[in-house]
Formats: structure tokens, C-alpha cells, sequence
């Protein structure tokens, strides 16, 4: 199983997007912060912003939209460049006919669960999306604390991925960083996504890699690999 890197641009200089999108060489993707201060209490980018930052980046975009209305606004952000679209399940009305609509517009579909979703009633519909997100925090705002009561949650979802034999990835995103990011792996996921532990160091790129290393290394150890 792959690891991914995805630094999250929500704690990069908005002043200067289209450098801090170069300045992680190395990640996988380029995740996306979009919010609209009604589903979180924060307001961040939109569809704009997105195209300018397709048309800059090498990357890959990854769009998180914690918004009302996904259903209306999701496909949109595929128009607008976005590789992979994540909406949250909490605020979509259809999600299954949302997720074939974004795979249909060519780009990987995704869904969000906030800390007190239990993934267990949304088993069935694993199969229509290409990645889930496990929030490790509440969603709304950067630079919050890893809640470690996700880690059983991370585990239960990866247990379900396996049992159905599917080639889902597994997102989290909050509150990883260096002390954090091993324990993610070795729960079971395997794409993270990184805000103030990539921009707030020194070299963004150099800690890419350093926590790619650590997932890694995590990875090879954890039972869930070991097992399949």
C-alpha cells in the first residue's frame, strides 16, 4: 500500500499560493481547504482560487469541500481542475449519485466523515469512492490537535476496506505531524494530509519526506499489512 503525502494549503501564505504549491516537491497532492463558514464556522476559498491554482501547480489537487450543498458544488470544483473531490456525507443529500457524478467528470471521489460519523452505517457505499476521509479533528479551522480516540475508527474503517476487498484509500486529515503520523499508519491509513507540520517547517519539501519515511516505516510494521 502506497503512502501518500497531501500538505494542506490551509496553513500556507495565501498571499503566495502559487509559490507554497511549489514549494512541496515531493508530495502527491496538493490538498485543498474549501469552506464556506455555515457548514464549519470558517471561511477559506472557492472555485476561483482552485482554477488559478490548477493552471499554477504541478500537483495534483485535492479539493476538501466542508460545505452546505456539496450535491450543487462538487462537480464544479472538477471543472475547475480539482483531481480528487471530497464532500462531506453529513451535508449530502445523494451521496451516492454525488460521487458517480464527480468519477463521471473524471476525477476521484471522496467522502468525509467528521469525528462523531461512525463510518459502520455508510459500509455500503464504500464501493462507489475512490478514498474516505477520517477527520482527526473538528473540521473548520488548522493547527488543532490529533484526537487519538480517532485511532479506533481508522482501524474499524480498515477493517471494512479489507473485508470487502476493496482498493479504497484512507485518508486523514488533522492534527498529523511527526508524533502523530506513525500512530495514523499503523491504524490503517495510508494518505495524510498535513497542514502547519509541512508549511510551519523550515523546508516544507524536507518534511515531506521526512514524514513520507515515517509512514513508511509505520506501514511495513502494521498488522493490517502484514495480515493481507
Amino acid at each position: 500500500m502506497a503512502v501518500q503525502i497531501n500538505p494542506s494549503i490551509l496553513s500556507a501564505d495565501f498571499a503566495r499560493l502559487a509559490e507554497e504549491a511549489k514549494a512541496v516537491e515531493g508530495a502527491d497532492w496538493l490538498h485543498v481547504d474549501v469552506m464556506d463558514n455555515h457548514f464549519v464556522p470558517n471561511l477559506t476559498l472557492g472555485v476561483p482560487v482552485v482554477e488559478s491554482l490548477a493552471r499554477a501547480a504541478d500537483t495534483p489537487l485535492d479539493c476538501h469541500l466542508m460545505i452546505e450543498d456539496p450535491d450543487r458544488w462538487a462537480p464544479q470544483y472538477v471543472e475547475a481542475g480539482a483531481s480528487s473531490v471530497t464532500f462531506h456525507v453529513e451535508a449530502a443529500a445523494a451521496p451516492v449519485r454525488l460521487a458517480r457524478e464527480i468519477r463521471a467528470k473524471g476525477a476521484r471521489a471522496s467522502m468525509a466523515l467528521k469525528p462523531a460519523t461512525p463510518v459502520e452505517p455508510y459500509e455500503d457505499l464504500l464501493p462507489e469512492l475512490d478514498m474516505l476521509l477520517i477527520m482527526t479533528v473538528e473540521p473548520g479551522f488548522g493547527g488543532q490537535a490529533f484526537l487519538d480516540i480517532m485511532l479506533p475508527k481508522i482501524r474499524r474503517t480498515r477493517e471494512l476496506i479489507g473485508r470487502h476487498g476493496l482498493q479504497l484509500w484512507l485518508q486523514v486529515d488533522g492534527g498529523v505531524s511527526a508524533s502523530t503520523i506513525e500512530r495514523c499508519a499503523d491504524a490503517g491509513a495510508d494518505v495524510f494530509v498535513a497542514g502547519s507540520a509541512v508549511y510551519g517547517a523550515e523546508d516544507p519539501a524536507e518534511a515531506v519526506r521526512a514524514l513520507r519515511a515515517q509512514a513508511e516505516k509505520a506501514t511495513a510494521q502494521a498488522s493490517w499489512v502484514c495480515n493481507h
